[in-house]
């Protein structure tokens, strides 16, 4: 059988009566974290246009939010456990609303990237209470339609992004549009906050016994931000054409072994750990979930940007005509993410395994169809790319259930905070890589073609997801 158990103090539970309108006010501030990954993609070139710098300077624009996301997840979630994950948002979505303000009414590129550094780092405090909620009020096939409501923002965040961006830059105009992208966080903002005070409960409410001991690990959190950056820099710098410092990846091992080292010693001397790595041996799902999702995250992120520089720079799309024909996928995932928390519970890793399949297959008769005449691509890309998309809205909702299944609540946000490393981790990696071979292949090949050779390496990546999936699968019966 697959291990669908719960974590402790389940026997405790009583459902919180606000549980549903607390998951909705969490989900509005989650899609404001994870729009700003990704509606920043097409206003760069305003950005760069507008302020009068260098390209590599604006990549850090994008680079600097997800590097000090990445930074700042894990410890975001051990802080929400240990002090409140109410406490935990308003801090988060304060200093969200007032670097949101600061990016879209900066002066100059250097100031932008300051205060996307402090963006990404106040997302990084934010994020991780939302799987640490839906943890906490959340038991059984509840829990599963949460996590499916969750990977539905996911999915409209990434799709509206795009969207939302090329719509006002070309409505209000480069300098005006780009800059209205994050003004509009700074209402939105506010209305959460007012929501996140009114109804956001502590972390006693509907579990049992919460984490009391207020102390924070504060070396473990040094040394995994160390680990993450030796992980991330390399990889979106690479990404931005700025070179690969081969020095901090050759850092990574040695840091990732202190940072385990030392959370072993911290559980040894009875004091809270940062996270509990103990969890990867005496939970084998969250382990093979964490491996997962890293690898489906590493194979489906490169895909987007790849295609969005290929339609625009090899077949002459303009962003919003891009944004347009890559709406499919996500429009597919937001269908399936829904109904496949639902299903969950009762089909268990299966669903990962179909999921993946069909995402695959999507993957695999777009980079065949990528190479059609521009005035085709809307008959085959798109619909090829809502199939991918439809695979796609299964794996992120059913991982984040099953990996978290078995983890105690008390360390729900740290574990969540992981899990979300992973997929940023992820991410990076796969933008570089998939960007590193489209290039690659230009200098051979023309951009149809090398857009192909591009998502078929996705494609290899995501048949290693698979893999992994099935080994988890096969552990779990």
């Amino acid at each position: 059988m697959e291990q669908h158990g719960e974590a402790p103090a389940t026997a405790a539970y009583a459902p919180d009566p606000r549980r549903w309108r607390v998951l909705a006010v969490t989900l509005l501030v989650g899609f404001m974290s994870l729009l700003d990954v990704t509606i920043v993609n097409v206003a760069v070139p305003s950005i760069r246009a507008g302020l009068d710098t260098s390209a590599a300077t604006i990549q850090w624009v994008v680079s600097g939010y997800a590097l000090a996301f990445g930074m700042t997840l894990v410890a975001g979630g051990r802080l929400g456990d240990a002090h409140g994950r109410r406490r935990l948002m308003t801090i988060g979505l304060v200093g969200f609303i007032v670097s949101s303000a600061a990016v879209g009414l900066a002066p100059n590129a250097a100031a932008i990237v300051v205060a996307r550094l402090a963006q990404g780092a106040s997302a990084g405090l934010l994020t991780p209470q939302s799987s640490g909620l839906i943890q906490q009020l959340f038991r059984g096939d509840e829990r599963g339609r949460a996590f499916g409501l969750f990977g539905f923002t996911v999915a409209v965040a990434s799709a509206t992004g795009p969207l939302i961006g090329g719509a006002l830059i070309r409505l209000l105009g480069e300098d005006e549009g780009w800059r209205s992208l994050f003004l509009v966080n700074v209402p939105i903002g506010l209305v959460a906050l007012v929501l996140i005070r009114r109804l956001v409960p502590d972390n006693a409410a509907g579990q049992g016994e919460p984490d009391r001991d207020p102390r924070i690990d504060v070396t473990g959190a040094l040394l995994l931000g160390l680990t993450v950056v030796a992980v991330l820099y390399p990889l979106v710098s690479l990404e931005g054409g700025a070179g690969l410092p081969l020095v901090l990846l050759m850092a990574v091992p040695p840091l990732a072994w202190a940072f385990v080292r030392w959370e072993q010693r911290t559980v040894r001397r009875g004091l809270p750990p940062l996270l509990d790595v103990s969890l990867l041996r005496t939970l084998p799902g969250y382990a093979n979930g964490l491996l997962v999702g890293t690898l489906y995250f590493t194979g489906f992120t490169g895909i987007f940007l790849v295609l969005s520089v290929h339609l625009q720079e090899g077949v002459g799309f303009s962003p919003l005509h891009t944004a347009l024909l890559l709406t499919p996928f996500a429009i597919g995932a937001a269908t399936t993410s829904p109904v496949a928390g639902r299903l969950v519970g009762r089909i268990g890793r299966r669903i990962t395994l179909l999921a993946l399949s069909v995402m695959m297959t999507g993957t695999a008769l777009s980079a065949w169809l990528v190479t059609s005449p521009p005035d085709a691509l809307w008959w085959t890309l798109a619909p090829a790319m809502f199939l991918a998309g439809v695979g796609g809205g299964g794996v992120i909702s059913p991982n984040f259930t099953l990996t978290l299944a078995e983890v105690p609540p008390t360390m729900g946000g740290a574990a969540g905070g992981a899990l979300q490393t992973g997929q940023r981790i992820g991410s990076a990696l796969g933008a570089a890589l998939l960007m590193t071979v489209y290039q690659a292949s230009l200098a051979v090949t023309s951009p149809a073609l090398a857009a192909r050779w591009a998502l078929l390496t996705a494609l290899v990546v995501l048949a290693v997801a698979l893999a992994a999936a099935v080994r988890s699968w096969r552990l779990g019966d």
